[in-house]
């Protein structure tokens, strides 16, 4: 159930009558209504603390006798989101500790009343701060937008606050550190990282690092110990990513461990979870050498005003589409079987003839990156400078890990010395000789065709490597951190020439623009009609926390991995049905598929039908590029439902409604409007039909008559 406006408002009047209400709260819904309210740091309590805030959240600093965060606050709830005070940071410098800023004394770790602040005490043995800075937001790296994206402004328009930090007296003197926050405008967002510059005169090892800590409270308290705890109500997500199809599964940073100072907590075991540690799995046990500055990975902390899960997964697609703006790239993409000239522009020709985007020269197609070739890399030219002739963009696919490239270049077992027990079995390591010489000969073949697209199966998964005689890395201690690095400035690189980048692995925040929506991919050799109740299951189910664009599908025009005739759509005309419906939920849901074949039409028939949908998805690109409201997971057994929202756009809403049944459907379908931002009346039509004007209930929704013949798909435009 879609969390409306009256029960936002409802909680709110509790707060206000309950007198936490802060006089910054918002009285607008952030997810509906843009707030134009800038950022702002302020001084106060004359010049002895600093505030960062967007009127959605705020956090507050202590600066003397050393800086700390003394309060972090969701405006939009009036709720307190710490307990207490931290370290800002801990850093392993050659193999001591120290703790980064911070204040002692707190005894009690349950809340943290404003007047015990002046009465805490510095440690003279932590980093001790000597100024702040601050300026407008800046971008983490270079976006070239080459193609449809959503009108994101990059970097996100905000302010950052920058804190410097000394060494304790008498040691490591020249040395600087650094901790930065970014907050952005519109959304309960920050962003935090360190830097630290050695001036010293010598080699210095940053063994580790935790770069944010929070006395969290609680989300729940149990005296006993459950199978599974319930976190703190609060999205964490680093850069510092891989091996995932989730932000959930790719999280390698976040740790929500107990709190040894939390001793009254409820827990008999004082084992609740409730003090957040941001740091790296392993090392990264870099030297930081004279004159050179070393920056950590980034950490964004979303701040939750509900536990409803469509508002939730809403408040998490902003981020990626603030954070992450190039996900909202979106391009109509073949996947081409074979990279022979005759074959690839023969996909061209199809594209540009119905309106496809791209063309991939897809895994298995005989396709390589790695062939740096002179000859071999002026065919794929002329093969581009083609594509481009005809309006289309072209790439290719390329495999990095889950392959096996041999001892002296594979990933080490720290257990065995030897290569094997890789995420994948086996994987080269990208700081070997061949991992170098790898991303030479692919940023080379990139620039020498004007290549568009790279499809990067088997993306680094975080595999560490116990070598100490590959060039890029001397250990096991650096490998992750060090082929982390190697992958991310690749991508990043590729995000700055507009190269368009689909991963199977959550790098959105490092530069790619698509993995997968969530898929079983031997689904794909199932007959026709499970293969499409599945599909419209994995877009309604993928798209809670991903936005349409962000996640690709897959529609098997010839066989793969199995199944044969009944799981096929070749030949294509003699299968407009089971075609028309893979076209139909994924250009409906504003999600964009690997189409995997020699060709996308083999009749004039198939070609219009091909079209239709081509035609329909540009018509109503940036609705249906908009977030998806989940009326009614596919199922089989009834209709299935899905709203595009967008307030901001001419069209409010489009809902796409399918009919998989033997039989035709006469009912009530009820729209929830809430997220359109219409408040009163709503204007809804079906396809090309005649606007009807409905009354909003209570609720924000409206009931709409549905008249749906068997195995149909229609849309109705909200206005």
């Amino acid at each position: 159930m879609v969390n409306t406006k009256r029960a936002i408002i409802a909680q709110m009047m509790v707060l206000v009558i309950a007198g936490t209400v802060s006089a910054g709260a918002t009285d607008s819904d952030w997810l509906v209504t843009p707030i134009d309210e800038p950022v702002r740091i302020e001084k106060r309590l004359d010049g002895k603390e600093i505030v960062l805030s967007n009127g959605l959240v705020s956090r507050t600093f202590r600066l003397g006798p050393n800086a700390a965060t003394v309060a972090y606050d969701n405006l939009m709830t009036g709720q307190s989101i710490i307990r207490g005070v931290k370290p800002e940071a801990i850093v392993e410098l050659d193999g001591r500790k120290y703790e980064v800023g911070g204040l002692q004394g707190q005894v009690e770790y349950g809340y943290l009343l404003a007047e015990w602040i002046d009465s805490l005490s510095n440690n003279p043995e932590a980093f001790q701060f000597t100024s702040f800075d601050f300026s407008t937001t800046k971008e983490r790296f270079s976006w070239n937008r080459k193609r449809y994206s959503a009108q994101s402004a990059w970097p996100p328009p905000g302010k950052s606050l920058t804190l410097h930090f000394e060494p304790p007296a008498g040691k490591l003197e020249g040395l600087a550190l650094s901790i930065h926050y970014e907050m952005y405008r519109g959304i309960p967002l920050l962003a935090k990282w360190l830097t630290i510059s050695n001036g010293t005169g010598e080699p210095v090892k940053l063994n580790t690092f935790i770069s944010e800590i929070l006395a969290a409270v609680e989300y729940e308290s149990l005296v006993g110990q459950p199978d599974r705890w319930e976190y703190p109500n609060i999205h964490i997500e680093s850069d510092y990513a891989f091996h995932g199809d989730d932000s959930k599964n790719a999280n390698k940073t976040a740790y929500w461990v107990a709190d040894p100072q939390y001793s009254t907590q409820v827990n008999y075991l004082l084992k609740t979870p409730v003090m957040l540690e941001i740091r790296p799995p392993a090392g990264p046990d870099v030297v930081i050498e004279p004159g050179e500055e070393f920056e950590s990975f980034r950490t964004f902390e979303l701040i939750y005003d509900s536990t409803e899960r469509e508002r939730k997964g809403l408040a998490l697609r902003r981020m990626y589409r603030t954070v992450a703006p190039w996900s909202t790239e979106n391009p109509i993409i073949m996947h081409v079987r074979r990279a022979d000239p005759k074959s690839v522009r023969l996909a061209i020709d199809q594209c540009a003839e119905v309106g496809f985007e791209m063309v991939i020269m897809t895994f298995g197609s005989g396709f390589s990156m790695e062939n740096v070739d002179p000859e071999y890399m002026a065919q794929m030219k002329e093969l581009v400078d083609y594509a481009h002739s005809k309006g289309v963009e072209l790439g290719g696919y390329s495999l990095l890990a889950s392959r096996r490239i041999s001892n002296e270049h594979d990933a080490i077992n720290p257990e065995t010395g030897k290569p094997g027990g890789a995420i994948f079995g086996n994987s080269p390591c990208l700081c070997s000789r061949w991992g170098i010489d790898y991303f030479e000969k692919i940023t080379t073949f990139i620039e020498q065709t004007g290549l568009n697209l790279l499809e990067h199966d088997g993306s680094y998964p975080g595999d560490v490597c116990a070598s100490t005689s590959h060039p890029g890395h001397r250990g096991l201690n650096d490998s992750q951190w060090k082929q982390w690095k190697k992958i991310t400035d690749f991508y990043k690189w590729c995000r700055g020439r507009g190269v368009y980048l689909n991963v199977p692995d959550w790098y959105f925040l490092s530069g790619s623009n698509k993995s997968a929506m969530g898929y079983r991919e031997v689904n794909w050799s199932l007959p026709r009609e499970r293969q499409i109740i599945l599909g419209r299951q994995n877009i309604f189910d993928g798209t809670w926390k991903k936005t349409p664009s962000m996640g690709w599908m897959f529609v098997p025009l010839v066989q793969y991995h199995g199944g044969g005739a009944a799981a096929t759509l070749e030949p294509l005309s003699e299968h407009l049905d089971a075609y028309g419906a893979h076209l139909a939920q994924n250009f409906g849901s504003g999600v964009q598929a690997c189409y995997r074949g020699p060709r996308l039409y083999d009749t004039d028939e198939t070609k219009a039908l091909v079209k239709k949908w081509v035609d329909f998805y540009k018509e109503y690109r940036d609705i249906l590029n908009s977030d998806v409201i989940h009326v009614r997971r596919p199922d089989g057994r009834d209709i299935d439902c899905i709203l595009h929202v967008n307030p901001q756009l001419k069209y409010k809403g489009l809902a796409m409604v399918y009919n998989p049944l033997d039989r035709t459907v006469k009912k009530q379908l009820k729209l929830p409007l809430y997220y359109t931002g219409l408040t009163k009346t709503a204007r809804v039509r079906e396809k090309q039909g005649k606007s009807v004007k409905y009354k909003l209930d209570r609720e924000y929704n409206v009931e709409i008559p549905i008249d749906m013949a068997p195995k149909s798909v229609t849309w109705f435009i909200v206005e």
